[in-house]
């Protein structure tokens, strides 16, 4: 299945997780590359030093954060009464590619989700 990674999956391959890092294998294998957002990334990445972080990235597509994209971020912020854009943009670009979103932050991911729609896939991170 598509797959969009949020922040909790990147940190976990970071801290190098050993399911994360096997679940992403056999995505890669299956040729199902994972997506991720330009800003999830902003969220984790703090350093060079984090070669685990950018070996994981290598085998993602990393989608930007557009201008076109803004509106609709926003919206669905309004819709949902949250405010993370990082998690706004993710659930739109998971709806976009008919992705499922893999995460740490499964409420908020949900609860986003349940305003579009047709709801999006949202499973925490290691199941």
């Amino acid at each position: 299945m598509k797959t969009v990674y949020d922040a909790g999956v990147l940190l976990a391959a970071d801290r190098n997780d050993r399911r994360v890092w096997a679940d992403h294998r056999l995505r890669l294998s299956a040729g199902l590359v994972p997506k991720t957002t330009a800003p999830v990334v902003a969220q984790v990445s703090r350093s060079h030093r984090q070669v685990q972080l950018r070996r994981f990235l290598r085998g993602c597509e990393v989608v930007a954060f557009s201008a076109a994209d803004a509106h609709g971020t926003g919206a669905l912020l309004a819709r949902a009464s949250l405010t993370d854009v990082v998690d706004a943009h993710l659930v739109d670009v998971a709806r976009r590619t008919q992705s499922m979103v893999l995460t740490s932050d499964v409420e908020d991911i949900r609860r986003l989700s349940s305003q579009l729609p047709a709801p999006i896939e949202v499973r925490p991170v290691g199941m």
